[in-house]
């Protein structure tokens, strides 16, 4: 994932911008709570499981599970140096690591308990990827997990039944950062971070379709998709939604600094990118032709990655905080009028 390091002037610009929600609105969004995981060290992304209630945090050597019912941790996955990211294949009730330091993937039974039911995340085997696979993600129709190896600059492609890999090695021409799936249109877009691109992959065939340039953003990190619309979020230096059927930028928007990572929520067609220097989520409502920007929430500095719960809407940042015990996860929620 991105890192950055932010001059104090360039900070001292940033509060002074006066960062609030557009046109003197009401926040839509608001802090609910803090998630204690503690700790200290490295952390990248977190993943809400909507259906189960869970979320999935990133830190360090392991995952941290929370249980989103009571807010809090159940489990931890080991095991998994350097992870950057995890995605989850409900139907197989198997859970992937991406381990940036292993260059492998862990494939998790997420149904295994102990004698007194509590989950034990058993491992179920490891799979070797390209170097330092960063994001991840299980595309449902074709049953794959895809990695994106940041050191070798290539995808991995990996049956989640099996475990076997189906393709490996396909140069992306760039660092891949993230990625995103839409099955229906046999496609998954990556970024590529160090060339200004988003790159069109053929699903089943695993070969590269198209280089799409971001001109005049750059650095792009997060990428979130909006299958209904046909339309990629990108967080890079602006927030750009591009229509993933033909490469075209279709809007642009201001965004904060630091920006890492993007999402989408389809019930209530807003999209976020948060941004860790400047400790914001710009939150824009997307239409075929437009992005609106809805609010722009103040979090907290270094909070750069995040996820939404598409059910309660919510959405989470995991934060180093304060202290070499501090790590945490901010929670944000709409205003109970403002719900779908």
């Amino acid at each position: 994932m991105f890192r950055a390091t932010w001059s104090a002037a360039a900070m001292l610009a940033v509060c002074l911008a006066g960062f609030g929600t557009a046109y003197g609105a009401d926040p839509q969004y608001k802090k609910i709570k803090d998630i204690p995981i503690g700790g200290g060290g490295s952390f990248d992304y977190i993943l809400a499981d909507a259906d189960n209630q869970r979320l999935y945090v990133s830190h360090g050597t392991k995952v941290v599970v929370v249980d989103t019912k009571d807010d809090k941790v159940i489990g931890e996955i080991q095991n998994t140096p350097g992870v950057h990211g995890f995605a989850i294949a409900p139907d197989l009730k198997r859970g992937f690591s991406s381990n940036g330091q292993g260059n492998n993937v862990s494939i998790i039974d997420l149904a295994s308990k102990d004698n007194a039911g509590k989950p034990t995340f058993k491992e179920i085997m490891t799979v070797k990827t390209g170097a330092n696979p960063d994001a991840i993600l299980f595309e449902p129709k074709s049953g794959e997990v895809w990695t994106c190896n940041g050191r070798s600059n290539t995808f991995t492609a990996i049956d989640a039944k099996t475990g076997k890999v189906v393709s490996d090695g396909v140069g992306l021409g760039g660092k891949p950062e993230t990625c995103q799936a839409d099955g229906d249109a046999n496609r998954v877009y990556i970024n590529l971070e160090d060339k200004n691109e988003v790159v069109e992959v053929d699903l089943k065939e695993h070969k590269v379709l198209n280089h799409w340039p971001l001109a005049p953003a750059t650095g792009p990190t997060g990428l979130a998709i909006a299958k209904d619309m046909h339309r990629l979020i990108v967080g890079a230096s602006k927030m750009v939604m591009m229509d993933s059927t033909n490469g075209k930028i279709v809007a642009t928007l201001d965004c904060g600094q630091g920006v890492d990572a993007a999402a989408y929520d389809p019930g209530t067609h807003l999209a976020f990118v948060s941004a860790g220097g400047s400790g914001t989520v710009t939150v824009a409502k997307v239409e075929a032709d437009k992005l609106t920007l809805v609010q722009t929430l103040t979090t907290e500095r270094r909070a750069r990655t995040m996820t939404v719960d598409t059910k309660t809407h919510r959405i989470y940042l995991p934060s180093p905080g304060t202290g070499a015990d501090g790590f945490k996860v901010l929670v944000y929620g709409m205003d109970e009028a403002a719900k779908p």
